[in-house]
């Protein structure tokens, strides 16, 4: 009886375990460092989930036309270590969000930052993914 049970335990922590290590990806794998973004838009959506948080954001084109971007974030532990809370980013706002464009050219990109209608500035990245503010700075 002992056995099955430390069998089945070491199964569900696997389980576990296996699903959120492939949830989680290399910055160049889905983004693309040649295709900065500044968006200016209203947000929609606000997700704070795991393993990243999301940023929906409304953002009129060139022609007018409005397109809903996502902006993927880092996870909500390390958004609360950087000072986010629940209310910080609220549907409704004005903000203006840099990132990198998704390489497939859909409006989704990988959020660096988001600056809140009262001038505050928050950095959205996630670490060790391989994006560009993580390159060391050449000489």
């Amino acid at each position: 009886m002992r056995r099955t049970t430390v069998v089945l335990l070491a199964g569900l922590v696997l389980a576990f375990t296996g699903r959120t290590i492939s949830a989680h990806h290399a910055f160049a794998a889905e983004f693309d460092v040649n295709k900065p973004v500044t968006l200016r838009g209203t947000v929609t959506k606000v997700e704070l989930i795991n393993p990243h948080g999301w940023l929906h954001v409304d953002v009129a084109g060139p022609d007018g036309k409005m397109t809903n971007w996502a902006i993927e974030t880092t996870g909500p532990n390390q958004l609360l270590r950087r000072g986010w809370r629940k209310e910080t980013v609220q549907i409704g706002f004005e903000v203006v969000v840099q990132g990198f464009q998704a390489r497939d050219g859909s409006p989704t990109a990988n959020g660096t930052s988001v600056t809140l209608p009262n001038g505050q500035k928050l950095f959205l990245s996630s670490a060790g993914t391989g994006a560009p503010e993580e390159q060391p700075k050449k000489n």
